[in-house]
């Protein structure tokens, strides 16, 4: 389940995996996310863990609590996710991109060109 984040602390894994569900739309606005107990019992993990998780994603916004009922996905929380996702890779993953470029000789044109490619490849990978 949280693989690709290995490194985060496991309260983070759970966040960001249940930001990761609903930017890939398995949990939808106004939707129910697991409760703590299940992420508990699902993935062998302390509740209190689970529970830092889900707590991290209310006080973001991203989530709301129906007192006894459980969590739910807020209302815009996807186009939440979306921004600090997009603010996050203009700052780290294109930065550090276009330095290389720049190492390299490549210019904005080859670029959009190479990107062009991979955009090709990867809808002929998807038939």
């Amino acid at each position: 389940m949280f693989e690709d984040n290995e490194l985060l602390p496991l309260f983070m894994q759970v966040a960001q995996w249940i930001k990761d569900e609903i930017l890939k739309e398995n949990f939808r606005e106004e939707e129910q996310v697991p409760s703590i107990n299940q992420f508990a019992n699902l993935y062998k993990m302390n509740p209190a863990t689970a529970n830092k998780g889900l707590k991290l994603l209310v006080d973001e916004g991203i989530l709301y609590k129906k007192r006894g009922i459980g969590m739910f996905v807020a209302a815009g929380a996807k186009e939440m996710i979306q921004k600090e996702a997009k603010q996050k890779f203009q700052e780290e993953t294109v930065k550090e991109f276009w330095q290389e470029a720049k190492k390299l000789g490549i210019t904005i044109e080859e670029l959009i060109g190479m990107l062009q490619e991979e955009e090709k490849t990867d809808e002929h990978n998807r038939m």
